[in-house]
């Protein structure tokens, strides 16, 4: 495993990642530096944890709701799932309740 030093919001990290991976990782970096900086620069959030969280959401909403985006490939047979979780009800009920919990820290999303 190879290790990289990255840097996050001026932060140095030493990650690791699989040989070949390193394009990948650092591609990953960037989006979440940028998305970090984005929250820190608009000057609502300034506890360096609650901007990692914040980012983290807004990423992983951002993947959700690329897959809902993208036509549904045929699942094979099987019982009945649990729905999407961007099609969630109580998914859009928890970040209603947390945009209401942040408040004055700006939307969630």
């Amino acid at each position: 495993m190879k290790q990289v030093e990255v840097q996050i919001m001026g932060q140095s990290y030493l990650l690791g990642c699989p040989e070949g991976g390193e394009q990948r990782l650092l591609e990953a970096v960037e989006k979440v530096d940028t998305a970090m900086c984005r929250i820190r620069d608009a000057g609502k959030v300034k506890a360096r944890d609650r901007i990692a969280v914040l980012a983290a959401l807004n990423l992983a909403f951002d993947v959700a709701d690329r897959a809902t985006a993208q036509p549904p490939a045929p699942a094979p047979a099987r019982a009945p799932a649990a729905s999407a979780p961007a099609n969630d009800p109580r998914l859009a009920q928890l970040l209603q309740r947390l945009d209401h919990v942040l408040g004055d820290d700006g939307r969630l999303l």
